[in-house]
C-alpha cells in the first residue's frame, strides 16, 4: 500500500506565491493611480477655495492682497512664506477669508508648489510644475485652469484676474 502524501510540493508553493505577488502588484498599481487622482482633485479644490477667498477679499478691500508684483510661495525656493497672516504667501488672506492657505500636496524643493503674485489690482495663482493627474507634458489647452502664458510642458495650471493672465 502506498503512503499518502502530506503537505504541498515546492512547485505548488512557488505557484501560489507567484500568483499572490502578481495580484498584489496589480492592487498597488491601482492604489498609486488613485493617490495621483486624489492629489489632483485636492489641487483643483484648493484653487477654487483660494479664488473664492480672493474675491471676498476684493469685495471687502477693493483690491487683491498685494505681493508688490513678485511671486510668493510656501516652498523654500520662493521664500518659504507662512500660510497665514501678513507674512503669508498670499498676505492677509488667512485667517480672515480662508482658515489657512493650502499647501500643494505635490510640493518639492525644485520650485514645484503653489505660487501667487499680485499688484493689488490683478492677481495670478499657479499650481506650478506639480500637476500629475492629467497628461503632462503637454497640458492640453482645453484643460480647466489652463494657463495660456505658460508652456504646455511646464505642468502648470492657473487662476487669474483678467490683468494677471500675462504674468
Amino acid at each position: 500500500m502506498l503512503k499518502q502524501r502530506e503537505g504541498f510540493t515546492l512547485i505548488e508553493l512557488l505557484v501560489v506565491v507567484s500568483i499572490i505577488g502578481l495580484l498584489s502588484s496589480i492592487v498597488l498599481a491601482g492604489l498609486n493611480t488613485a493617490r495621483i487622482k486624489a492629489r489632483g482633485t485636492k489641487q483643483r479644490s484648493d484653487m477654487i477655495q483660494v479664488r473664492t477667498a480672493l474675491e471676498h477679499y476684493f469685495l471687502s478691500n477693493n483690491s487683491y492682497p498685494s505681493t508688490g508684483g513678485s511671486w510668493r510661495a510656501a516652498c523654500p525656493s520662493y521664500g518659504g512664506y507662512a500660510n497665514s497672516g501678513s507674512n503669508a504667501w498670499i498676505p492677509d488672506l488667512a485667517p480672515t477669508y480662508i482658515p489657512l492657505l493650502p499647501t500643494d500636496p505635490n510640493a518639492n524643493n525644485a520650485g514645484g508648489c503653489y505660487l501667487y503674485r499680485s499688484d493689488g489690482t490683478n492677481y495670478k495663482f499657479l499650481i506650478h510644475g506639480t500637476v500629475q493627474d492629467i497628461s503632462c507634458p503637454p497640458i492640453p489647452s482645453t484643460t480647466p485652469f489652463y494657463d495660456p502664458n505658460r508652456s504646455t510642458t511646464q505642468c502648470t495650471l492657473a487662476i487669474y484676474s483678467p490683468g494677471g493672465s500675462g504674468w
